[in-house]
């Protein structure tokens, strides 16, 4: 499918009784980008803890930066931080949430990954292999 990566996050203070943020990532992809200045980054990130977190910021070495957008209606605009809900998912897809690969340090091609961290409010980061996937990649379709 799409390669996807689960990776458990580090939950808050760990107390007894206390159920912080659990997340994982699945479905992650880059759209292989049309230009070599920006390109678009999809992915579900889910929480099963009982304590709702907030995504704070987006890294990756192969951009100048990585920012975070929100569609309402027709319009997009940048977000410095989203909410992750305890027992839910966050989910960045075309024509919803979504990140921003700005400056591009090379063209990622289908095939190829793109390593990113995701930052969050009280859980550690996690890291995510995006595989790169083609411009008219589909994830209902998996083509």
């Amino acid at each position: 499918m799409t390669g996807a990566l689960a990776l458990a996050g580090c939950g808050g203070s760990g107390g007894s009784g206390d159920t912080g943020p659990e997340l994982s990532v699945s479905a992650s992809y880059m759209p292989q980008p049309i230009t070599g200045e920006m390109a678009a980054g999809f992915f579900v990130l889910t929480n099963k803890g009982g304590t709702k977190d907030e995504l704070t910021s987006v890294t990756s070495d192969a951009a100048g930066s990585v920012t975070m957008h929100e569609t309402v209606g027709q319009s997009m605009r940048e977000v410095t931080s989203l909410d992750v809900p305890a027992h839910g998912q966050l989910v960045f897809k075309s024509g919803g949430n979504h990140l921003m690969f700005e400056k591009l340090k090379g063209k990622p091609k289908q095939g190829q990954k793109v390593s990113v961290e995701l930052h969050f409010a009280k859980s550690d980061p996690l890291t995510v292999e995006m595989p790169v996937k083609s411009a008219t990649y589909n994830p209902a379709t998996g083509h």
